[in-house]
């Protein structure tokens, strides 16, 4: 018939059914690895010999790895990012880490005809009308967009296109108010902790990734405060061509190095023991000049990156240290700002009488389980908001049993803070992966105290006065 085109139909009516299809999925398979939980321990509970009940929660955790693995590849986008949170040591258990941690850089890539038509809806004009030269394939393809390297015509400069996944914004919005609800039980019958605040947080967040136009003042505003602040940048942040950005497609300068994660491969290739004095100096490098960049942008400025996972970091000549993809940026009010910078002071001074006060400012109720409630909420300060592993350990485990999450129930989360939270595990991630064991508490200490001073909540008597008290904390930890 003329007029019509069936197969036009036919996409259409699929794409306005994907969004179930996929909560549909979502919910199959996630209580399929809930009620196996639910099972498991009350099959464990009559078990008494403890290395016998240690092994079949180890199978247990692998045989759920494997399960939220497939939920995570086959449904994607989101579920990409879920993946890549609970790919940490201190997020989740090692089995879960082992498994999730492959899925990190497996986005799948938008054909490039689809690619070409976004950037002429976008730009107004073809690539060939734009670009001298553009990469078909990717250097990259993520949870919303994938990036290309590039040279626009009349310029020497490599350029890196960024280019948003045609469609995902309503898929992901999807997948989010799923994990929500999802969120919202877990919190009522098993783990007490807000985790719906920090759902909550995660939608507005990503909510935002979907403008470009955002990201690229983020960048600007981001590169200009790290360069007021410092004489030499602490980490790189790319120049944007302001003249092509749009909702959905922007255009940056191509920053050349190599990968966080292939340091390591880089050292052996040229013939550096990953173990030696110039490996371990380097790593130390990378490190104090990530961190530093965050304690300013945290605690000075209050507008932050919010997504250090290493994809986002590569090492360039020097060795300087390049921080990408600003869609995750967040600015924190300043009565959170200045909270967070008496927690930093405290979590560095070990002063676990004040931490309680501490929590009260930032919004954060908490309902203790414990006799030794001051020295367990220190200990659950430094676990959510410090990179510093307790002597001995290589591996943080916040919902272990004897874990403080365990033992001081946290009944309000602020959302605002779960940015701090996220960068603050991510960073710890890149600790422990490099093998440096450091406090960006006690890195920050300084600059908390001088956004204080800044702000007339700290008089240089009273940083003096706390300074001691620190020092006779230490002497009688000591003695």
């Amino acid at each position: 018939m003329p007029g019509f085109d069936f197969k036009e139909i036919q996409g259409k009516i699929s794409e306005s059914f994907r969004p179930w299809q996929r909560s549909f999925q979502f919910w199959v398979r996630a209580t399929d690895v809930y009620t196996g939980y639910k099972v498991f321990q009350l099959r464990v509970s009559l078990v008494k010999d403890a290395k016998r009940r240690e092994e079949m929660w180890e199978r247990q955790h692998e045989q759920a790895a494997e399960k939220i693995y497939f939920m995570c590849s086959d449904l994607g986008g989101f579920f990409l990012k879920i993946a890549q949170l609970l790919a940490k040591p201190d997020m989740a258990p090692a089995a879960w880490v082992r498994k999730l941690v492959t899925l990190c850089d497996q986005a799948p890539a938008t054909p490039f005809d689809a690619v070409q038509r976004v950037l002429k809806e976008e730009l107004g004009k073809s690539i060939g009308e734009i670009f001298e030269r553009f990469d078909e394939k990717p250097l990259g393809s993520a949870s919303i967009a994938q990036v290309h390297k590039a040279r626009v015509k009349g310029d020497k400069m490599n350029v890196v296109v960024k280019v948003q996944h045609p469609g995902i914004e309503r898929l992901m919005m999807t997948d989010i108010r799923n994990m929500q609800l999802f969120a919202l039980y877990m919190q009522r019958t098993d783990i007490k902790f807000d985790l719906h605040s920090i759902t909550k947080e995660m939608e507005k967040q990503i909510g935002y990734e979907f403008d470009f136009k955002r990201e690229a003042n983020a960048m600007e505003r981001i590169r200009h405060f790290l360069y007021e602040n410092n004489k030499r940048f602490p980490v790189v942040v790319p120049r944007v061509l302001r003249d092509m950005v749009t909702k959905r497609v922007l255009v940056m300068e191509y920053i050349d190095g190599i990968p966080i994660l292939s340091l390591g491969d880089e050292m052996a290739r040229r013939g550096i023991n990953p173990h030696g004095k110039i490996a371990e100096a380097a790593k130390h490098n990378i490190l104090n000049s990530l961190s530093r960049a965050y304690g300013q942008m945290i605690l000075k400025s209050g507008f932050f990156h919010a997504d250090p996972h290493p994809g986002n970091i590569l090492i360039c000549k020097g060795p300087e240290v390049a921080l990408l993809d600003y869609g995750q940026v967040k600015e924190l009010p300043d009565n959170l700002r200045l909270g967070y910078a008496n927690l930093v002071i405290d979590m560095a001074d070990n002063n676990a009488s004040r931490v309680s006060q501490s929590f009260r400012e930032l919004g954060l109720h908490t309902v203790a389980k414990c006799e030794n409630e001051q020295q367990e909420l220190l200990v659950l300060a430094q676990t959510l908001f410090d990179t510093k592993m307790p002597a001995g350990q290589t591996v943080l485990q916040p919902f272990a049993d004897d874990s403080s999450i365990k033992k001081i129930a946290v009944e309000a989360f602020p959302e605002e803070l779960f940015s701090v939270l996220r960068t603050v595990v991510l960073l710890r991630g890149l600790s422990v992966g490099m093998g440096v064991n450091y406090s960006c508490a006690e890195q920050w200490k300084g600059m908390a105290e001088e956004a204080l001073l800044a702000s007339g909540r700290l008089t240089r008597d009273g940083k003096e006065r706390s300074r001691r008290r620190a020092s006779l904390r230490k002497l009688r930890s000591g003695s």
